[in-house]
């Protein structure tokens, strides 16, 4: 759901970073917990600042407490998460789909999912251990079907050719959907 960074001020604010689709959402989702489970925080204030949010969680009162979770990961039970329509995935669900081409031939595995703020990007591990990464559209990813364990790939000519090269890809002006698949 989100991430924690450094302290801001001396009252226990930091800042956070959130993966929400709306990302003022993250604060209504009840209380976050660490990806142990052993800590949960309820969000006292939140507020934005540049490109994230400054945020006061329930039991940090200081800087050092604030410090102690710096770089923190924070989820989310999955009955707490809204359902979600057809052509949209959590990433979760997406991780470890067996990738295979249009042509039915299997490339290897998804992941991870990536975003640099163009959108969301598909990373690959191919058969022979090298990583591909490739933008997850409706033109580059036509089908995932969570059910059967799969997902549909048409990499764009030489992404494959280029990623046993270990050169990144040319994207050759494929971008994102104006609505993103990932969520």
């Amino acid at each position: 759901m989100a991430q924690l960074g450094a302290a801001h001020g001396l009252k226990g604010e930091m800042w956070l970073r959130s993966f929400t689709e709306e990302p003022g959402a993250v604060a209504g989702y009840g209380a976050l917990e660490t990806e142990d489970g052993a800590r949960s925080f309820e969000i006292v204030n939140l507020r934005a600042a540049k490109d994230r949010f400054v945020v006061k969680l329930s039991g940090i009162d200081n800087r050092d407490a604030a410090e102690t979770l710096r770089n923190v990961k924070l989820y989310v039970p999955r009955d707490r998460l809204p359902a979600i329509g057809d052509e949209s995935f959590y990433h979760a669900d997406l991780i470890g789909l067996a990738a295979v081409t249009t042509r039915g031939e299997a490339l290897g595995e998804l992941i991870a999912i990536q975003n640099y703020g163009a959108g969301d990007i598909l990373e690959i591990r191919l058969r022979d251990g090298t990583t591909v990464m490739l933008p997850f559209t409706d033109t580059t990813a036509p089908n995932v079907d969570i059910d059967a364990g799969k997902i549909v790939v048409d990499p764009p000519e030489g992404a494959l050719t280029d990623a046993s090269n270990h050169s990144p890809p040319p994207l050759r002006g494929r971008s994102a959907p104006t609505a993103p698949r990932g969520g």
